[in-house]
C-alpha cells in the first residue's frame, strides 16, 4: 500500500505545462505537478478550473478539441510524452476515464468491458481472467453483463467505463469526475472501488474531482486548481486540516459550517492569492 510518509518513485511528472485552445483561449497556466506510482492523487478544483484540460493534456486527448500544449514538459516512467497519439498512451499502460462515462450504448456491459483489452495480445484466457477480476471488484456489473450499457444506470455505467479501462491492465488511470450525477451512497462505493484497485491490483490514480470532500478522504495527496493554476498542495490529510480548503471547498470553518452565501464570496478572500 502506499504510504505518503516514504519517498516514491515519481510514474509521471507535469511541469509547467500551458494549454491552448484554438490558439486564442488560454485555459492551463504553468501547471505542475508529480504523481507517485502506487498512489492516489487528487486533482481538486471548481468547474472550469482546468482539472479534465490536464487530464486531457496527459493522456493525448487534447489534440481532439482543438488544444495545444505550448510550455512544459509532460513526462511518464522518465520518458516524454508527446501527446499525439492517445493509443501509444494506452499501450504503454496509461488511459484515462473520461468525465460523463462514455460507454457504448448499444453494447452489453460485458461487451463494454472486453473493448478495454482490445489492445492486449496475451491471449483469450488473461482476459478472461481479467473479466472475472472485474466482476469480482463490480459485482453489480456481472448481473448487469447482458445488459444494454445505455440502459444501465448511472453508477453502472461509471462502474462499467471504470472496469473497462481496467481490462486494458492499465499501471494508471486518469479518473475525470467519477462522482458527477451519482448518489452519495453510490459515490462512496465507487471511491471505496478505487481505492481497493490501487491497494489491492497496484493501479496508480490520478483524479479529477469537485467533490473536495470524498477525494480528500481517499486520495495519499492533492492539488487545488483554480482559473488554470496550482494554488494548493500537500499531503490530503494535511489539506484537509487547512483553514482555507475547510471554509472554501468543505464549507467549514472554525465557527461551524458555512452557509453558500457566505462561502461564494471567497474568491476576495483567499489567503492564498493575496
Amino acid at each position: 500500500m502506499f504510504d505518503a510518509q516514504k519517498p516514491t518513485e515519481t510514474l509521471l511528472e507535469v511541469n509547467n505545462i500551458e494549454v491552448i485552445y484554438n490558439h486564442v483561449i488560454l485555459v492551463l497556466k504553468g501547471v505542475s505537478l508529480t504523481v507517485p506510482k502506487g498512489g492516489i492523487t487528487a486533482l481538486l478544483g471548481g468547474n472550469g478550473a482546468g482539472k479534465s484540460t490536464t487530464l486531457k493534456s496527459i493522456s493525448g486527448l487534447l489534440r481532439s478539441e482543438r488544444g495545444d500544449i505550448t510550455k512544459g514538459t509532460i513526462t511518464y516512467r522518465g520518458q516524454r510524452l508527446s501527446g499525439e497519439n492517445p493509443a501509444d498512451q494506452v499501450s504503454s499502460g496509461l488511459i484515462q476515464v473520461m468525465e460523463g462515462r462514455h460507454c457504448f450504448e448499444h453494447l452489453t456491459v460485458e461487451e463494454n468491458l472486453l473493448t478495454g483489452s482490445y489492445t492486449r495480445g496475451d491471449g483469450r484466457a488473461k482476459i478472461a481472467e481479467d473479466l472475472e477480476m472485474v466482476y469480482e471488484y463490480f459485482p453489480r456489473l456481472k448481473e448487469r453483463r447482458k445488459s444494454l450499457a445505455g440502459y444501465t444506470s448511472g453508477g453502472e455505467q461509471q462502474m462499467t467505463a471504470i472496469g473497462r479501462a481496467m481490462m486494458a491492465r492499465p499501471e494508471m488511470i486518469l479518473l475525470d469526475e467519477p462522482s458527477m450525477g451519482l448518489a452519495p451512497q453510490l459515490v462512496e462505493q465507487i471511491f471505496t472501488i478505487v481505492k481497493r484497485l490501487n491497494e489491492e491490483q497496484g493501479v496508480t490514480f490520478l483524479l479529477a474531482e469537485q467533490n473536495t470532500n470524498v477525494a480528500l478522504r481517499f486520495a495519499h495527496t492533492g492539488y487545488i486548481l483554480e482559473n488554470g493554476r496550482v494554488v494548493m498542495e500537500g499531503e490530503a490529510k494535511a489539506l484537509r486540516e487547512n483553514p482555507d480548503v475547510k471554509e472554501f471547498y468543505l464549507g467549514m470553518s472554525d465557527k461551524g459550517r458555512k452557509s453558500f452565501r457566505d462561502v461564494r464570496s471567497y474568491r476576495r478572500r483567499k489567503r492564498w492569492l493575496a
